[in-house]
């Protein structure tokens, strides 16, 4: 700091320190460095120090200024957060947020008044953390907010447990003690001369309330009132809205459910006179029902939906049969599906808790013509099978009798038997054999019942297709599934010799134990090889050993001569490492590394054996 010559210099340095925001006890320091320093006489010193006092003032009433301009800032902000709420409780928590916020204290909450029983109650609090606080209850007059809550008047307190203004009770002052609080602020809310409540602030320390913060508080609880009255207001009108509008749907639902009965006849009518399936008849019901509707056959697989498939209930369905008409469960409406006393499938409505007389009626009607379509459909399906079936006999019983024939009539049927097709054999012992059939369908080209096994030709790869066709249908049916492939095969007398081998196939899984699961002759390894009719050694060798013969090109180490020798060796360390003339450890980090290539299971008998033969096969290739 540069030392004080002349009067202008302390002012210019007072102005600078000023302008600059500088603290009072910058601004005080000038005055005491110019009269430490000697450089000025008695006039100028006295001159200078009314100068610090005027900028000392300056500095106070800039500051004040800032304050309340931050202030009225911050109330016009929650002026325009609380127009834009509609919810009462919203309001609410947002009046005393910002209370909080604006004041700076440690406790902020507000009380509503109830005039028929004469009391306010806590209804929101903000910093509060005592229940029994939370749930104070005021009568008029009593306790400081209570008083507020009568007089529609602020009062403050800087101790309000020996403030003998108020009437203190003891439940009010075991809440108040409970929560901490000493210094009260509370100013009422009220739309002209009604009162709905008080907004305090409150300091768990002693603290004297300017009038400036009443004045800002008292603010804050008008632009309150206001929008608490608006939104309340606003939601009184939306249940008598809402009311109306209930009343409107009594009368107005009558008059829909007359006009859906008769929209819906007309459109099941054409339904089935245009030929229409049980899709068509699943989105039409549930269009005119306003509801999902799910199609179900007597074992409960699902037929047709028009959403979200519901759940097959076999309770409901057989109290529907016994009583000739729809039923309801708690969440569903089922109704059976009948033709005479056979029960075809049912019906299941989601998404309506109740049908109105009308309308189970005509969900009753989709039932019927349900049945008429179940009937037909069974007609036309039998005579499909009829036709597919006696093709799928002929083509794997006598396919060299007469091939363009077999093709001809596969032609007929949308089949081209000459492209490649895969051929699958799918077996179970406790399922039918046309159910399997009928749910084995969506992944067939063509499917029958041929030597009380179902088989079915497809496309993809075989192996891949009969894992999926396993899994969805032990899925459908709830019970194992096996399936054996083969191919894929082109042409009738292809076809029937990679029929003969998806037998062998089904049969090998059978035997391993591997019930439930689809596999082709490749996926059963070094027995698929021996079984099946087109032997690949080199692909069998490739899948059996191909990490290790990748490894040992890569590295140019000798892991393939490691398990050579460890096998011939009895599987003994000792004896291998003398074969290959290197100490035990090399041998036992080459195992290691052997079971990181081919997995830790490389020992179990059943791979040991598969290793062991693709060793053989790999030294003769």
């Amino acid at each position: 700091m540069t030392a004080v010559t002349a009067p202008s210099d302390a002012l210019r340095r007072l102005l600078d320190l000023l302008a600059s925001g500088a603290s009072t006890e910058q601004l005080a320091h000038v005055v005491v460095a110019a009269r430490a320093e000697g450089a000025l006489g008695p006039a100028d010193l006295a001159a200078l120090a009314d100068a610090g006092e005027l900028a000392l003032r300056i500095r106070e009433t800039l500051a004040e200024h800032r304050r309340r301009e931050a202030q009225l800032v911050a109330l016009f902000d929650t002026a325009s957060e609380l127009a834009a709420l509609s919810d009462p409780d919203t309001v609410l928590r947002s009046i005393v947020r910002r209370a909080r916020a604006l004041l700076g204290v440690d406790v902020s909450y507000l009380s509503l008044n109830k005039e028929t029983e004469g009391k306010t109650y806590v209804r929101v609090s903000d910093g509060s953390v005592s229940a029994e606080f939370q749930q104070i209850v005021l009568g008029m007059g009593e306790g400081l907010g209570g008083l507020v809550a009568q007089t529609a008047r602020p009062y403050a307190t800087s101790d309000y447990f020996n403030d003998d203004r108020f009437r203190h009770t003891r439940h009010i002052d075991s809440g108040v003690k409970d929560e901490g609080l000493t210094a009260i602020l509370g100013v009422p809310l009220a739309i002209g001369s009604k009162v709905l409540g008080v907004l305090f602030a409150s300091d768990r320390g002693t603290r004297e309330f300017s009038a400036d913060e009443v004045a800002l508080l008292s603010s804050l609880a008008d632009h309150a009132a206001i929008a608490l009255d608006s939104a309340n207001l606003l939601d009184q009108t939306r249940r008598a809205v809402a009311e109306l509008n209930e009343a409107n749907a009594t009368i107005r639902a009558h008059n829909e459910a007359m006009e859906r009965a008769e929209d819906a006849h007309d459109r099941l009518t054409d339904l089935v006179l245009r030929g229409g399936d049980l899709p068509d008849v699943a989105a039409a019901v549930a269009g005119v029902l306003h509801g999902a509707l799910t199609v179900f056959d007597t074992e409960g697989a699902v037929l047709a939906h028009s959403a979200e498939p519901a759940r097959h209930d076999p309770l409901a369905l057989a109290a529907s049969r016994a009583a000739g008409r729809a039923v309801s469960t708690q969440d569903t409406w089922v109704c059976s599906v009948q033709a005479g006393p056979e029960l075809l499938g049912s019906l299941v409505l989601t998404g309506r808790a109740d049908l109105a007389d009308p309308d189970r009626r005509l969900f009753e009607r989709a039932g019927v013509v349900t049945a008429l379509l179940l009937m037909l459909r069974r007609s036309v399906v039998r005579a499909e099978d009829e036709v597919r079936g006696e093709l799928l006999t002929d083509l794997l019983t006598a396919p060299g009798r007469n091939p363009r024939a077999l093709l001809a009539r596969g032609r007929r049927l949308g089949i081209d038997l000459a492209a490649p097709h895969a051929v699958l054999v799918v077996h179970t012992g406790d399922v039918s054999r046309r159910r399997l059939a009928s749910a084995a369908a969506r992944h067939a080209t063509l499917v029958g019942v041929h030597a009380e096994e179902v088989v079915l030709l497809g496309t993809g790869d075989p192996g891949e297709l009969a894992r999926r066709v396993a899994a969805d249908l032990g899925a459908v049916t709830g019970h194992a599934v096996t399936v054996g492939a083969a191919g894929p095969a082109g042409g009738p007398e292809a076809l029937a010799a990679a029929h003969a081998e998806a037998a062998r196939c089904v049969r090998a899984l059978l035997a391993l134990g591997r019930t439930g699961e689809g596999a082709d002759m490749a996926g059963l390894g070094f027995l698929g090889q021996l079984l099946g009719d087109q032997a690949d050694l080199g692909a069998f060798v490739r899948a059996t050993l191909g990490p290790v013969l990748d490894y040992d090109e890569r590295r140019g180490t000798e892991l393939v001569a490691t398990l050579r020798a460890y096998f011939a060796s009895g599987s003994q360390l000792a004896r291998t490492k003398d074969v290959l003339h290197v100490h035990v450890n090399t041998v036992v980090q080459r195992l290691e590394r052997i079971a990181s290539l081919l997995g830790e299971d490389w020992q179990t008998p059943d791979r040991a054996l598969e290793i062991q033969l693709a060793l053989r096969l790999h030294r003769l290739g």
